[in-house]
C-alpha cells in the first residue's frame, strides 16, 4: 500500500492485469464479463495472470450476471469455482449473495466463506442492492468478511459518497469499506477525502481498436447492448498511474 492508499483494479484479461500492475495497482480483482459487472473468470485466465503479475489477485465468484439470488445448482457452481480458484493460486475471493427480501444471505455466505478460507474475502457490490445498508454492514462484520465493495447504494461512488462515509464511520476498522463504481481521475480526490477510505476500486480502462483487418459490420456476438465488436477495453497504464498519483498526493 503506497502512502496509505491501496488501489484495486478490476480486470478481465491478462493485458489489463499486466497494465494494472505496471500502473501501480496494489491488488487485482480478476473477472470475466465486466460489461455485466463482473462474473467468474476462467481458470486458464487466472493461471496465466498469476504467472504474469506479482500483486495479489482476488477472483470474482459470480456464476452469471443479473441479481444475487442463487439457486442450489448455482451455489454448487460457486463452491466448485472457489475450490478451483484456490487450486490455481487465487490470493483472495470476491462474492455476494442476497435473500429475496434484499438482506445478506447469511446461511449461503457462511457456507461459501467456509470453502474460501483461509483466504481473505470481499463482499462485492451486491451490497448496493440491500434493503438496509447499515444492518447489512453489521451482518458482514459478524460473518467475518474482510472487505465490502460499495458505491454507497447509488449509481456511482461519487453519488453515494455520504453513505460510504457513514458506513466507514460505523465500521470503525472492523471491515474495510472500499469505494467503487464510476471512479475516475476527475472524482477520485473528492471520493477519498469525503469517504475517509484507505482503499479504492476502479477499472481505469480505455478502448483500443481491434487488430482485425477484415471486419463484418453486420454481425455482433452479443446482445444489442454489448460492446462494439471491434473495440477492446483494457486497463490503461497511464490512467492507473494518474489515479495512483492522485491518491498519493492527497496525504
Amino acid at each position: 500500500m503506497d502512502d496509505g492508499f491501496l488501489m484495486e483494479v478490476c480486470v478481465d484479461s491478462v493485458e489489463s492485469a499486466v497494465n494494472a500492475e505496471r500502473g501501480g495497482a496494489g491488488r487485482i480483482e480478476l473477472c470475466a464479463g465486466l460489461v455485466e459487472g463482473g462474473t467468474t473468470p476462467s481458470m486458464g485466465l487466472l493461471q496465466v495472470v498469476k504467472q504474469c503479475v506479482r500483486v495479489p489477485v482476488f477472483v470474482m465468484i459470480r456464476p452469471r450476471g443479473g441479481d444475487f439470488l442463487y439457486s442450489d445448482r448455482e451455489v454448487e457452481v460457486m463452491k466448485a469455482d472457489i475450490r478451483l480458484a484456490k487450486l490455481h493460486g487465487a490470493d483472495g475471493l470476491v462474492f455476494g449473495a442476497l435473500t429475496e427480501d434484499g438482506r445478506i444471505d447469511t446461511e449461503l455466505c457462511t457456507a461459501l466463506l467456509a470453502v474460501c478460507r483461509p483466504l481473505p474475502v470481499t463482499f462485492h457490490r451486491a451490497f448496493d442492492m440491500v434493503h438496509d445498508p447499515m444492518v447489512a454492514l453489521e451482518t458482514l462484520i459478524s460473518l467475518g468478511f474482510e472487505r465490502v465493495l460499495t458505491s454507497g447504494c447509488d449509481s456511482s461512488a461519487l453519488e453515494g459518497l455520504s453513505l460510504i462515509k457513514r458506513l466507514a464511520e460505523q465500521a470503525k476498522g472492523r471491515i474495510v469499506v472500499v469505494p467503487g463504481g464510476g471512479i475516475t481521475e476527475r472524482n477520485l480526490q473528492r471520493i477519498l477525502e469525503g469517504s475517509t477510505a484507505s482503499e479504492f476500486h476502479c477499472s481505469a480502462r480505455s478502448a483500443r481498436d481491434s487488430g482485425m483487418k477484415f471486419r463484418n459490420p453486420n454481425v455482433a456476438m452479443g446482445a444489442s447492448f454489448s460492446a462494439p465488436e471491434y473495440s477492446i477495453k483494457v486497463a490503461d497504464v497511464a490512467k492507473v498511474r494518474t489515479l495512483n498519483a492522485i491518491a498519493k498526493n492527497i496525504l
